[in-house]
């Protein structure tokens, strides 16, 4: 079984970003690393002076990166704007923007040269300097804006990868699950009807939240609250064999989690742990806060000597942390350890609230 979606966007943000965050300290970081690299370039090809080499590299260095920082500043504060406009017209007003800025700027430091002309020096007439402005902006802004439609192209192609994975995940209902629950329930019927009523009612609500694609993050509560669906619909095939102690009350319950997350680490705990020992045995999961990171932890016995194929299990555990990683990027991990008698999952992820 896969599990409910919930909370968020149909048309979750991550699907619809064109520009980066220029707000962002990584995405600043590059910028200014790529205007001092420019800056070099320039200098090696203006000056053949090996002796004011380093002089020309200050000047140019200072004018460059106060474009970049200015333009990271500017785009941080349009970014929002220039998105709701559309993909061809955010990158095609960005790039008259900045090239904008880097003219102001431009006409600004001449005239600061005009004005403090021993200490700032611009060996150029001002039309020159302009033109030269001008040409160099538009050249390393148009490659820019063409790496970030390559970038966001990539982007899309791996978002649209990952849904599509979601998807088969949803489809993927094991057929074994199905079979046991129906006849459970058929065997219910007539031992106790009220029962097998309830259990119908459960593997409904399963199923039409593992078939709920409208939203790509839930809250813990409804991730644990189907979660909890699924052990109770196990537990009437297994009894006492299953046993899910939860330790999750401190964890906040309207923070948001990536959908298909915690239900088939339940489900694979129980496919290839518990149901393979003749006793069943305990799945541990834990949650806690940790600063402005949440924790979460589940853990099953491993049957020895006995196994079931790994693939189902590794399919579940990379569509896991492909979701992390596009709700998160570097900021969340996914760990696994597997010891002789235990396998344990480890989530960690920054911690963001949904609406109540």
């Amino acid at each position: 079984m896969a599990e409910a979606p919930s909370s968020s966007n149909s048309a979750e943000p991550e699907s619809q970003v064109y520009l980066p965050d220029f707000c962002a300290t990584g995405t600043v970081f590059v910028v200014v690393l790529v205007a001092a690299l420019v800056a070099i370039v320039l200098t090696l090809a203006g000056t053949t002076d090996s002796g004011r080499f380093l002089f020309e590299l200050s000047k140019t260095a200072l004018f460059v990166l106060w474009l970049a920082l200015l333009g990271c500043a500017l785009m941080c504060l349009l970014r929002a704007r220039l998105e709701a406009a559309g993909k061809t017209r955010a990158f095609a007003l960005g790039f008259v923007i900045l090239l904008a800025m880097s003219l102001v700027l431009a006409e600004i430091a001449y005239q600061l040269t005009r004005i403090f002309a021993e200490s700032v020096i611009i060996q150029d007439s001002h039309a020159g300097f302009l033109f030269r402005t001008f040409m160099v902006s538009a050249i390393v802004i148009a490659l820019g804006m063409r790496y970030l439609y390559v970038s966001s192209e990539w982007r899309r192609s791996i978002v649209l990868e990952a849904q599509a994975r979601i998807s088969a995940l949803q489809a993927l209902i094991r057929p074994h699950f199905l079979f046991n629950s129906m006849n459970t329930i058929a065997s219910l019927t007539r031992t106790d009807p009220r029962q097998a009523e309830e259990a119908v009612e459960d593997l409904s609500d399963l199923l039409r939240a593992n078939l709920n694609t409208a939203k790509n993050r839930t809250s813990l509560k409804q991730e644990l609250e189907t979660a909890a669906i699924y052990q109770r619909i196990e537990k009437l095939r297994l009894g006492e064999r299953l046993r899910v102690r939860w330790d999750v009350q401190d964890l906040p319950m309207r923070a948001l989690i990536p959908s298909l997350t915690i239900q088939p680490l339940l489900e694979n705990a129980i496919y290839h742990g518990v149901e393979l020992l003749p006793d069943g045995g305990e799945v541990r999961v834990t949650g806690k806060r940790d600063g402005k990171d949440l924790l979460i932890s589940m853990s099953n016995p491993v049957a020895t000597g006995t196994e079931r194929s790994k693939r189902g299990n590794k399919m579940a555990m990379r569509n896991i942390r492909q979701r992390f990683e596009l709700a998160y990027g570097n900021r969340a991990s996914v760990e696994v350890s597997d010891e002789r008698d235990r396998f344990t999952v480890s989530l960690r992820f920054p911690l963001e609230k949904g609406e109540a």
